[in-house]
């Protein structure tokens, strides 16, 4: 019951939240060489230690789904952070009013923001290969962000952004 419940709730969240992410990765990287990853041991993500927690079993779990596995002596190590920002608001009433009259105009434009603003939280993905390449691949994604949001919902969002944030990992080969 509580993974139909997830997945409702997942679902919920992606159609009303949209998570952006932007890749970035180095082009002469072989990635078929990594197997196996770890964390980096100082890791300070800039979040509570129970969404540390979810995030990480999140990423684990979507990235053992791709075979990889987690090691103690890595091919790859991960590090976190993120940033809670304000989002600023997208919808204006514009109100207007203007004139003219032989050769000469005027207006006045006003915009009024409506609705409230929301949080959002910037979440960076390094995955850095200490012997070869350092930093070799990196996501940078946005989501809305609920600081009163229950753990449940926590939990979905956290699945949901590391889902998004690994279809581009590895990169395509091109």
């Amino acid at each position: 019951m509580k993974n139909i419940y997830i997945i409702f709730v997942l679902a919920l969240l992606t159609s009303c939240a949209p998570i952006r992410v932007n890749y970035d990765y180095e082009k002469t990287t072989d990635f078929s060489a990594y197997k196996t990853y770890n964390y980096y041991t100082n890791l300070n993500t800039g979040m509570n230690e129970l969404d540390d927690k979810r995030l990480i079993n999140a990423l684990n779990q979507a990235l053992q789904s791709k075979g990889y596995s987690l090691s103690e002596t890595p091919d790859f190590l991960i590090d976190i952070k993120s940033a809670e920002f304000q989002q600023q608001r997208n919808n204006n009433v514009g109100v207007g009013v203007g004139g003219t009259g032989r050769n000469v105009g005027g207006g006045i434009s006003i915009g009024l923001p409506i609705g409230q603003s929301q949080l959002g939280r910037e979440i960076i993905f390094d995955f850095v290969d200490e012997r070869k390449n350092g930093l070799f691949w990196q996501a940078v994604s946005e989501s809305n962000y609920k600081p009163n949001a229950t753990p449940d919902k926590r939990e979905a969002l956290f699945t949901a952004l590391v889902d998004k944030v690994l279809q581009g990992f590895p990169p395509e080969s091109k």
